[in-house]
């Protein structure tokens, strides 16, 4: 079992700046893919980004690249997205998921955290 919870989340302006946290616990964190995941309302949870077990890789949604950056430290369990240059059509609840590295799905979800971007 893996725990995440995320945290970083709040209200900003547009062309502002929000860095999400996501801290794990349980099982070893660095056998486990990370991924971010948001829902607007009224719409279906999106892919954001996603990091390796080893950071080696990334990869982001069309919607995000060149704005946010996502990045782990296996030493402290924890997951971030650095946003920039936030529109408000990011608002969002935000998720960090998790998957083991033999499965193809994220099977661990955090609780979400809530991003606002005023226009």
């Amino acid at each position: 079992q893996v725990q995440l919870v995320e945290s970083g989340g709040g209200l900003v302006q547009a062309g502002g700046s929000l860095r999400l946290s996501c801290a794990a616990s349980g099982r070893t964190f660095s056998t486990y893919h990370m991924g971010w995941f948001r829902q607007a309302p009224g719409k279906e949870r999106e892919f954001v980004a996603s990091i390796s077990w080893n950071g080696g890789t990334t990869a982001y949604a069309d919607s995000v690249k060149g704005r946010f950056t996502i990045s782990r430290e296996n030493a402290k369990n924890t997951v971030y997205l650095q946003m920039n240059n936030l529109k408000p059509e990011d608002t969002a609840v935000y998720y960090c998921a998790a998957r083991y590295l033999t499965t193809g799905s994220y099977d661990y979800w955090g609780q979400g955290t809530q991003v606002t971007v005023s226009s």
